[in-house]
């Protein structure tokens, strides 16, 4: 398990996910005098975990928020343990299931990051996986947007995505990358062991990335725009992967 150095997680629902996911918390700092009552399970859950609790006021969480709407609540977390692909991997056979996983290939904005592990999250997925370079890593903006979602679907942080792909593919797993020029996404069975793969905001799939999979998948388009955000185009694959192996079963 590789552990990672960070800073904080704040927002009510985000901390107290992370405190229910048993996430290494070094102390919670809450805004000072009457707090509102929507904060109560997060300070409870605190207590319960032996967490330091302490109080500053509304001035000094802005500027640890950095801009971001805190809700009265921010945690200091000292590290974000990023796990193996193998750790992802042994995930899936100690659920019984088909591995599941999400390639991030360059997401850079943090918000499209988050908002990619929620999703992935929400649709089952057994794991991400991101690159070390030009890459967004999982810090408080990723913890925030993903509601929490980071706390519980594992993340792992790798020196290549080519490679690592390949290894996917000696393990079983098909891999498919999201790319307009591709085929429709409906006939394309996601059904077994599976990784999708999302290019970045700007340029979409890398030349190589693109070559090693083995399929590439296109999200029809009906309107006059013919392009999605990246985490609405992951959301979209993802929820087709999981209506197949829904049905699948």
């Amino acid at each position: 398990m590789i552990v990672i150095m960070e800073d904080i997680i704040f927002g009510r629902g985000p901390v107290l996910e992370a405190l229910r996911a048993d996430r290494a918390i070094d102390k919670l700092i809450i805004k000072s005098g009457a707090y509102a009552k929507s904060l109560i399970p997060v300070i409870d859950a605190a207590k319960k975990k032996g967490v330091v609790i302490q109080q500053a006021d509304s001035a000094k969480l802005d500027r640890m928020a950095q801009g971001g709407n805190h809700q009265g609540v921010i945690a200091m977390v000292s590290a974000y343990e990023y796990v193996s692909v193998k750790d992802i991997l042994d995930r899936a056979r100690d659920r019984n299931e088909s591995p599941f996983i999400i390639i991030c290939d360059g997401i850079t904005d943090p918000h499209n990051l988050g908002a990619i592990i929620r999703t992935a999250n929400c649709a089952g997925a057994t794991g991400v996986i991101i690159p070390k370079r030009g890459s967004a890593g999982v810090n408080s903006v990723v913890m925030k947007t993903s509601a929490g979602a980071a706390a519980y679907t594992p993340v792992a942080k790798v020196t290549n995505i080519t490679s690592t792909i390949a290894e996917l593919q000696k393990a079983g797993l098909w891999i498919t990358a999201a790319d307009m020029d591709g085929g429709s996404m409906y006939d394309i069975d996601f059904k077994g062991a599976i990784g999708i793969v999302v290019g970045s905001e700007g340029s979409g799939i890398s030349r190589l990335v693109r070559e090693k999979c083995d399929f590439i998948a296109s999200i029809p388009m009906k309107g006059e725009i013919n392009s999605l955000n990246a985490s609405v185009a992951a959301s979209v694959l993802m929820y087709e992967a999981l209506r197949q192996r829904v049905q699948g079963d």
